[in-house]
């Protein structure tokens, strides 16, 4: 367990620290590390397996990015409760049927956020009520079509990504499974 040796930044969502790491070789280093409670992302699926996507103006991406749905963890939140709400919030769905498609971590060099990825079936609608700081655009892609955007590069962000491809992996795997 590092020791923090310096507090650099407190904030909302974030907290930078310089630590001392002590390695398995014995070294001790000073490392810079973003803290994060982490988060959760839903590969929500339609019946006719369209997924949810949406396209939502990041400032630091310096522009719209095509995303899942997705959110931080509050405290003392389960993972999936935190994707449930973020996909009531962000895209106006409730799913019956959830899957988890394992975690992810963003950046593990500097980052301590694990994001907990989702596959959502059985949907239904519920009002959406995103926070007042997001622009979000909901869209429905077919999910052969959003493997091949990330396929392209024309969706960027690391979660969706792994979300959309591991979703594709169970989906196949379920359709070749015996009976």
């Amino acid at each position: 367990m590092p020791s923090i040796c310096r507090s650099i930044y407190q904030g909302k969502i974030i907290d930078v620290n310089i630590e001392t790491a002590h390695l398995p070789d014995g070294q001790s280093v000073e490392l810079e590390v973003v803290r994060h409670p982490g988060g959760a992302a839903v590969v929500a699926l339609d019946s006719a397996d369209n997924v949810c996507l949406l396209r939502q103006y990041r400032h630091a991406a310096d522009g719209w990015l095509w995303e899942l749905p997705a959110g931080k963890l509050e405290d003392g939140e389960a993972p999936r409760l935190t994707a449930e709400r973020e996909l009531a919030e962000e895209a106006g769905l409730s799913a019956r049927v959830w899957t988890s498609l394992g975690l992810l971590m963003s950046s593990p060099g500097v980052f301590t956020e694990t994001i907990h990825l989702f596959l959502a079936r059985r949907l239904t609608e519920v009002r959406r009520h995103p926070e007042p700081h997001e622009l979000i655009e909901v869209h429905w892609v077919p999910l052969a079509e959003a493997l091949e955007w990330a396929h392209s590069g024309r969706i960027v962000d690391g979660k969706s990504l792994v979300g959309l491809c591991r979703a594709e992996a169970l989906i196949n795997r379920s359709a070749t499974a015996p009976l």
